[in-house]
């Protein structure tokens, strides 16, 4: 299956999601949140680069709760704002 290019409001929102993700972790250990969230520390990673913008929604919550963030807050914070997206051209 082929998967189609990330818009530039997609990628905007995962580097978004990743800072935000990062800052909440703050000293804790990336192993020691991502087990307390289920998933790998690699995954985790690759979020918190901006390497994997698109995270499935299930590993969102299960990292914010992890991190004590709801999802209301993520949804503020990921968003972009409007005059931030590049224009695709």
């Amino acid at each position: 299956m082929v998967r189609t290019p990330l818009t530039p409001e997609e990628r905007l929102r995962g580097e978004r999601l990743g800072r935000l993700l990062r800052e909440a972790r703050g000293p804790r250990s990336m192993t020691d949140i991502a087990g307390c969230a289920g998933v790998s520390a690699e995954t985790l990673r690759k979020i918190e680069t901006g390497r994997a913008p698109t995270p499935a929604f299930f590993t969102v919550a299960a990292l914010a709760g992890a991190l004590g963030i709801s999802m209301d807050e993520l949804l503020l914070r990921c968003a972009p704002e409007p005059d931030t997206v590049p224009l695709a051209g």
